[in-house]
């Protein structure tokens, strides 16, 4: 009954209710009177008047007709799609997890509580970390935590980052900074995509507390995480290394030779949903788990020598003591977190590499496509990718994608707006298990009718 409006009977109850404690109320606009006469609306809100339950159902039928239905996209840059196996929904809205807030009580969520421990020693394993956490809110905001957490290790008081990391999530970075007087230095890229080593070598002083890259970075490119590890740490600067795309760990090597890893876990199962919530992880070395934000679960055994999971750090937000909190992060994700657990629980070992190797054989497809029969010229060679690239169009990315979109086809991201510096025909495209041939055949066919007619006579 919570859906349908009160009855009159039951709004005659509920005013005899309100006159036993404030007499005089003998209808609804009594209610109001305290309302200026000229503000009150005098009239009936213009808005359908009711339905029957076939009539709304049809209604919204109608409205999902408007939607854009069987478009190619060709999106990545941080929110990636995935197959989501239907079991997922089938576990995270039963109520014992739906409607959980947070396990206070570890006697009666010890089911939340085993579901966290889960995760975060399924993440451990995933990026060669000894410790993980459960969780963070993103992937962005995971990044500028791992900053300051290595900011209170260090004791120094400024970053270096790259500028092949995700521009939004700088952009996050350079919010918290502001706001914690972390001065941070951006080092540019090489001619392969990948961070330029004399750049990053001369920026890392000896007030650097952190160098922080991303792999695969936002080229979709790999960085070589071992020796950006060598040159922070011979400068005694911890490495931290954000990963936007998840799925890339069934096939990357982990970045073992990091300090501290800030993971985002969209592509583990949780659906895109605009923008959100996703599932931000921070993981890193054992020694620096005190430093950690958010919370951490851990196992022990009862009285009676059962196991059990407690919460054993939780830099919360009831801390009397808020100059000794961690982070001001206040709760975690872990609806979202039991999402990426039950994923990883499905595919396994075995079938994340197979997943990830089918993105890899996917992104080499369209590639060649984009390359070959579109005429775009592939950017950033000569470094190994995941299965996201740069290609510079015969024409302006912007425009090519307006046509495209005529066509039921989503393009590549535009680059000149963070990377001015590639021109306006610069794109990031990705590919991943749910993107068909059929569909990256057409996008490159599409691209085709930009190139100008000398340069097809040559080809």
């Amino acid at each position: 009954m919570r859906y349908l409006p009160k009855s009159p009977a039951d709004r005659v109850e509920m005013l005899a209710a309100i006159n036993e404690v404030t007499p005089g109320v003998d209808s609804i606009n009594d209610l109001f009177s305290t309302i200026p006469a000229e503000v009150q609306l005098q009239r009936d809100l213009a808005i359908p008047r009711q339905h029957s339950e076939s009539e709304v159902l049809d209604r919204f039928r109608a409205f999902a007709e408007n939607n854009a239905n069987g478009y190619a996209s060709f999106l990545g840059a941080g929110a990636y799609r995935h197959y989501r196996p239907v079991i997922i929904d089938s576990l995270v809205q039963r109520g014992e997890f739906l409607t959980s807030y947070t396990p206070y009580q570890p006697e009666i969520a010890q089911g939340t509580l085993q579901a966290m421990f889960e995760f975060q020693t399924m993440i451990c394993e995933l990026t060669g970390m000894e410790i993980a956490n459960a969780s963070m809110y993103d992937g962005s905001t995971g990044s500028a935590e791992a900053m300051m957490m290595a900011v209170r290790i260090t004791g120094r008081d400024k970053a270096v980052v790259a500028r092949t990391v995700h521009p939004e999530y700088r952009e996050v970075l350079a919010t918290y900074a502001q706001h914690q007087q972390i001065p941070i230095s951006e080092v540019g890229y090489a001619k392969n995509g990948r961070v330029d080593m004399a750049a990053l070598d001369a920026a890392i002083t000896a007030e650097t507390a952190c160098v922080l890259v991303q792999s695969p970075n936002f080229f979709g490119t790999i960085e070589d995480v071992a020796a950006i590890a060598e040159i922070a740490h011979a400068k005694g600067a911890l490495l931290i290394v954000s990963i936007t795309e998840a799925i890339s760990l069934g096939i990357v090597r982990p970045p073992a030779e990091a300090d501290i890893v800030s993971l985002e876990a969209q592509s583990f199962g949780v659906a895109m949903s605009y923008g959100g919530p996703y599932c931000g992880v921070i993981a890193c070395k054992e020694k620096f788990m005190r430093q950690m934000p958010g919370r951490l679960v851990g196992e022990t055994v009862d009285a009676d020598g059962k196991r059990g999971y407690v919460l054993t750090l939780s830099t919360r937000e009831q801390h009397i003591r808020r100059e000794k909190a961690t982070s001001n992060i206040c709760t975690n994700q872990a609806l979202v977190a039991l999402m990426a657990t039950i994923f990883l629980t499905v595919y396994g070992r075995q079938g994340l590499r197979e997943l990830a190797e089918h993105n890899l054989a996917k992104a080499a497809y369209l590639s060649s496509a984009l390359t070959g029969a579109g005429g775009a010229k592939l950017l950033f060679e000569g470094a190994p990718r995941f299965h996201e690239f740069v290609v510079e169009l015969s024409a302006g990315a912007e425009e090519t994608n307006s046509v495209l979109l005529r066509q039921k086809i989503v393009g590549g991201l535009p680059l000149a707006k963070w990377y001015p510096e590639l021109g306006p025909n610069a794109s990031l495209w990705c590919a991943t298990e749910l993107t068909a041939r059929v569909q990256m055949d057409a996008a490159a066919k599409s691209l085709r009718a930009f190139v100008p007619t000398a340069e097809l006579t040559r080809a």
